[in-house]
């Protein structure tokens, strides 16, 4: 499985892809769950040809052209719908995992982030108290900073055998995609080789962190006045006012199917009414379908509102769609009954 799956990468992408899945928090490449996934992709291939592809492509044949050529034809649409379909769904899996992967990217920068102003005050203080730079960043290791801590265990523990403070360090700002990160290090290093006052300069650099996040809380804060409003749209209003135009849709309909009978007895019209062609049951899927997009697209704005990134505002997906569905079906049973008598 292992070697299945590092057949399926291009050796130019094997860096790329590493540098990739290490920012994820994963040390090593999956190939073996690559490989898992791809024979997955061709059971579900082989399930839906034989189930629904194969006999939409014998009536196919059948009612063209295309069966003079007997099962020549068939070979060739099979093995064409065959590969469509398992490329269609390789592309969708590989679509999840890298949406997955990314969103686990993100998770760990913000919590990494929330951790290092801390970290970098008590390696000031370590740093004051005389320890030596890796002494003070193995020193200022404590639980409760969760991945950073066994970062920078990591970043220590190379420091202390021998390896270059800046490569180190490097490599730490490499594995996420924190401009925070990267320019604290970049500082950091610069006062390294230039032998200047470290302590200071992490003192300064916490409270410009700390500044940087007080503002950052501050702007959430002022955008919660459009969160409110966005969010009594998508997950109140709009269901509430499709709800409404399909009982009003259904009046319409019934008023004038009653006046088309009405115009049929009365032969010396010169006109007649008829209901049209307008289904309410595809108004009501039309309906659920705009529902679902626009809660989708309204949570992703949401997001980018409060948090500044899309990827922070996963968590409104589920609870705006679900919620303004929620709300479709208790107004449809509410103004169901409301115009029952007029219908």
């Amino acid at each position: 499985m292992q070697e299945f799956g590092k057949a399926f990468v291009p050796k130019k992408a094997v860096p790329h892809l590493r540098r990739y899945v290490l920012k994820a928090g994963i040390r090593q490449v999956p190939y073996g769950a690559f490989g898992a996934l791809f024979y997955v992709c061709l059971a579900v291939t082989l399930v839906l040809y034989f189930l629904v592809i194969s006999p939409l492509l014998q009536r196919l044949i059948a009612a063209t052209f295309l069966s003079g050529f007997g099962q020549l034809s068939l070979l060739v649409l099979a093995f064409l719908s065959v590969a469509l379909l398992l490329v269609a769904l390789s592309t969708l899996i590989m679509l999840v995992v890298y949406f997955y992967l990314d969103i686990r990217i993100f998770r760990r920068t913000k919590e990494m982030e929330e951790m290092l102003p801390e970290y970098l005050q008590i390696v000031a203080s370590n740093l004051r108290g005389g320890l030596t730079f890796e002494n003070a960043l193995w020193s200022a290791i404590k639980p409760h900073f969760r991945i950073l801590s066994s970062e920078m265990a990591e970043v220590a523990k190379k420091v202390m055998t021998g390896f270059p403070v800046k490569r180190a360090l490097v490599e730490l700002s490499e594995k996420y995609d924190s401009p925070m990160l990267r320019r604290s290090v970049d500082l950091i290093i610069s006062e390294v080789e230039s032998g200047g006052n470290i302590a200071d300069l992490l003192e300064r650099i916490v409270e410009h962190l700390k500044e940087t996040r007080t503002l950052k809380e501050e702007m959430s804060a002022a955008a919660v006045a459009y969160v409110i409003f966005i969010s009594a749209i998508i997950v109140v209003i709009s269901p509430l006012l499709f709800s409404l135009a399909y009982n009003l849709l259904i009046v319409i309909l019934g008023f004038i199917s009653n006046l088309a009978a009405a115009t049929q007895r009365v032969n010396a019209l010169p006109f007649t009414l008829t209901t049209g062609t307008v289904n309410p049951d595809d108004f009501r899927t039309f309906s659920l379908i705009t529902i679902i997009v626009i809660s989708f697209f309204a949570s992703l704005i949401v997001s980018i509102v409060e948090k500044g990134s899309i990827r922070g505002g996963v968590k409104y997906i589920p609870l705006y769609v679900f919620g303004s569905l929620a709300f479709y079906y208790f107004f449809m049973k509410v103004l169901t009954g409301v115009f029952a008598g007029l219908a």
